[in-house]
């Protein structure tokens, strides 16, 4: 101690850094994982591995790692929704399904206007019911991480309205729509644009529109210069937001700078918040589950 991998690149990381902590690997051998989230009541993650077309569940009881749902859509990000029931990007469905606690599966979203989408990517639920998730191509290009498809409709960001079903785009300036969250007072949205920019985009939200998309951090490989970009994205109770972005997770401050780096020996696709108090960082990382205590609580529910 302290682990040598998390590193303070400012003095505004030092706060959330736990000197007494190490990251541990919690699991190993899925093909690509990504999309945690974390069940509080249950006490488990429930993550994706895509190409295998399974999802994990780790219990933190034991830290038994079980096959959770078989096939699973060749599913990527997931969610929980304030009633506690999953919500799941399925690449190879090409929807947004709901598990209800009956077994019964809900499609909330599969087409717009008519047409198919290309391939839910990443989820997340505003307090007011909605659900917004973002559809790049990544499952239609070809048969590993999902099925090869004609793409029918342009790469967007979708907000399905609680009362009436409706899918609704909310934005379209983006070259490929990934990871994305909210800030902590829901005012703001933040996407990962893993298309030819590279960048982690903020717009501000007014009600059911989001306005003015703009860069808000462009991500280097710290002490190389080297090009990165975020993946899957959270945002910390104090607004920061961790990305899983080699060489592991990058911290990004309010004002869009780097702050810290968790590195890990694989590349991290996507993060959540867990545990009890929601300090507990898990890291979904290609053939890997890690996880770190923090010393900052997610700012949402998972």
């Amino acid at each position: 101690y302290p682990d040598p991998d998390i590193i303070a690149i400012d003095d505004r990381f030092k706060p959330y850094m736990i000197r007494n902590t190490a990251i541990k690997r919690l699991h190993f051998g899925t093909s690509f994982a990504e999309g945690p989230a974390w069940n509080g009541v249950g006490r488990y993650l429930a993550w994706s591995d895509i190409p295998n077309n399974v999802q994990m569940r780790w219990i933190e009881d034991d830290g038994r790692v079980t096959i959770f749902r078989n096939p699973s859509g060749h599913s990527n990000g997931n969610t929980f929704d304030y009633q506690g029931r999953q919500l799941t990007c399925e690449q190879g469905g090409r929807r947004v399904v709901r598990y209800e606690p009956t077994g019964a599966v809900t499609v909330i979203a599969e087409k717009f206007q008519g047409k198919r989408l290309n391939s839910p990517n990443d989820v997340v639920v505003h307090p007011d019911g909605s659900i917004w998730f973002t559809d790049p191509t990544y499952g239609i290009r070809g048969n590993y991480a999902g099925n090869k498809a004609d793409q029918e409709l342009p790469v967007a960001v979708y907000r399905v309205d609680p009362k009436t079903g409706q899918v609704e785009k909310v934005s379209d300036e983006f070259g490929q729509p990934n990871g994305i969250c909210f800030s902590p007072d829901y005012k703001k949205l933040y996407v990962a644009d893993t298309g030819p920019q590279l960048e982690i985009k903020v717009a501000d939200i007014d009600g059911k529109v989001v306005r003015g998309s703009r860069r808000f951090a462009k991500l280097v490989i710290p002490g190389t210069g080297a090009p990165s970009f975020a993946d899957g994205i959270r945002c910390d109770v104090d607004g920061n937001i961790w990305a899983g972005a080699r060489p592991g997770v990058q911290v990004i401050a309010q004002n869009g700078e780097l702050i810290g780096i968790i590195r890990l020996p694989e590349t991290c696709a996507n993060i959540c918040f867990g545990g009890a108090r929601r300090n507990r960082l898990f890291m979904a990382a290609s053939q890997s589950l890690y996880a770190v205590y923090v010393e900052t609580t997610g700012a949402h529910i998972t």
